[in-house]
């Protein structure tokens, strides 16, 4: 990352900040009236150092055990092609080169808040410099401005986009990128003003989504989603293309002879992204059937499910490896896995149940995602226990609990029983546990790098996890231990007890098993005795 000059600008009431995130003033009473001066300004520049820590969501890397990740058969592929800007040799005068490389974008990060949310703006700020890097770029600044509601124009306001080019001109700036999906015509504008390529918060989303899909299905939620987003966003060429005229309606009176063919390149676009899009539909459709006769088998059997849904980077996957040793791919950056990953686990007694691991959610997702991956979140709507986990460490872990219990809300899984868990509590201290106590005070703290708390989270699960039906008591012929293991399978053992005649059982079972046990039921009472 290339470091930003720390600036103050008394005249447009920006000040800026260290790299970690402090005033560069020594002085407690200069750095309250700098603060001060900042909030009443209604805007704050930040440095690059400010973005250094990802937004809590890139930390630093404090060794990693390997042992409890599986073999990470996808981490060497995913980071085949790796970019060092600073030891590159690429000379400065293109002319003299035929071949360029392709170069990282660096990018300056433009924001709003409202009175009073300063925080939230903040933290989400850090949020979408995780993501830009997560993409691949290079954060170079930061730009958050108070306002009521941004402006329908510019976003900004005139006066800070003129700001916002003379600081995207200084860095060399390529992309500016905005902590809110804006307008196609907020987008325009602003590109006239700063003379460089604006994208926004969804855009950056879609991005990493098309860089670590997978699987087929992936591919094709990932591709659906990024033409829901681009469909309205399409833009004409303006004069290039002659518009359908004629008559005294011609420019300049041109008359007869000035109809042309209208603009039927952007036309012709926009027919061809729904013709993809009715396309990818039916793919997507045409897959469910598998994910369905999965389903069907599991529900058929008696097996519960269990899906592990949470923020982006909260540690889902890291403890979906720590419990089954999956290799499911662990790093340090968002949306690292997007496929859903299943995997079998066996409680204390016994009992078989599947782990789900699902794609992670962020604030302001985009909704072209939440439906396109609304079969993958079907794991979630599927599930008779939801372990939601959420970075303890995090500096909002309020705000993560309540995104991911929207999207929750919004796939139809409110009803299913839930279980918080604080993940990462090896890098908490004690006063963080009692806030995050008082937050959920049935939360579990666990940490899927050090093993903390894992053994309590299997055992919790087990204890959440539904119960059969129906309630047997059983006698099985010593002969018969494949019924023995089958209860123990497929059912719930609650106790045994060996008398003459066989095992005395006594557990719950499916409804649809009743027969197969219904000639060893045991004399009424026959526990007791």
């Amino acid at each position: 990352m290339t470091d930003a000059s720390n600036t103050t600008n008394d005249s447009t009431g920006t000040d800026a900040f260290d790299g970690d995130g402090a005033f560069e003033s020594d002085d407690v009473v200069a750095r309250v009236l700098a603060s001060a001066e900042a909030r009443s300004a209604g805007s704050a520049h930040f440095s690059s150092g400010i973005f250094a820590s990802g937004a809590q969501a890139l930390q630093t890397e404090t060794g990693a055990a390997a042992f409890s990740d599986g073999e990470q058969l996808d981490r060497d592929d995913r980071n085949a092609l790796r970019r060092v800007p600073s030891l590159s040799t690429e000379l400065e005068d293109v002319t003299e080169v035929e071949y360029r490389q392709l170069r990282l974008e660096n990018v300056v990060l433009i924001g709003i808040y409202m009175q009073g949310s300063v925080d939230d703006a903040e933290n989400s700020m850090r949020e979408l410099a995780a993501l830009a890097e997560t993409a691949g770029a290079t954060v170079l600044d930061g730009l958050l401005q108070r306002r009521p509601n941004p402006d329908p124009s510019t976003f900004l306001g005139s006066g800070k986009a003129r700001e916002l080019a003379g600081i995207v001109q200084a860095l060399g700036a390529d992309t500016v990128i905005a902590d809110t999906e804006l307008a196609p015509s907020q987008r325009r504008a602003l590109e006239d003003v700063v003379k460089v390529k604006v994208i926004d918060r969804t855009a950056v989303i879609l991005d990493i989504f098309s860089q670590h899909a997978k699987s087929r299905e992936g591919k094709a939620q990932v591709e659906l989603a990024q033409l829901q987003y681009l469909l309205p966003r399409l833009r004409g060429w303006g004069d290039s293309m002659s518009r359908q005229a004629g008559g005294q309606v011609g420019g300049a009176g041109a008359g007869m002879g000035s109809r042309g063919p209208g603009e039927t390149k952007i036309e012709l676009d926009r027919r061809r992204i729904h013709t993809r899009m009715a396309k990818l539909r039916k793919q997507i459709a045409a897959m469910k059937p598998a994910r369905e006769a999965k389903r069907a088998n599991r529900r058929r059997n008696a097996v519960p499910s269990v899906a592990i849904a949470g923020y982006t980077n909260a540690g889902k996957s890291s403890i979906l490896n720590r419990i089954t040793h999956a290799g499911v791919l662990v790093e340090n950056s968002l949306f690292a896995t997007l496929d859903a990953t299943v995997r079998k686990n066996t409680t204390a007694d016994g009992r078989i149940y599947t782990l789900a691991d699902t794609v992670g959610f962020v604030r302001n997702l985009p909704h072209q995602l939440v439906e396109a991956f609304r079969s993958t979140l079907e794991e979630v709507a599927d599930s008779d226990l939801i372990v939601h986990v959420v970075d303890g460490s995090h500096p909002d872990p309020a705000g993560q609990i309540a995104t991911v219990r929207d999207v929750i809300g919004e796939v139809g899984a409110r009803d299913i029983p839930e279980l918080i868990v604080f993940n990462k509590s090896d890098l908490i201290d004690d006063d963080a546990r009692l806030v995050l106590r008082g937050l959920e005070p049935r939360a579990l703290f666990a940490s899927a790098r050090s093993g903390e708390g894992i053994d309590e989270l299997l055992a919790t699960i087990g204890e959440m996890l539904p119960d059969p039906s129906l309630a047997i008591e059983l006698v099985v012929p010593y002969d018969r231990g494949d019924l023995i293991s089958l209860l123990h399978e497929k059912g719930r053992v609650i106790s045994t007890e060996y008398v003459e005649t066989g095992t005395l059982v006594h557990a719950r079972i499916a409804a649809d098993l009743e027969a197969l046990f219904s000639a060893y039921r045991a004399p009424a009472g026959a526990l007791e005795a």
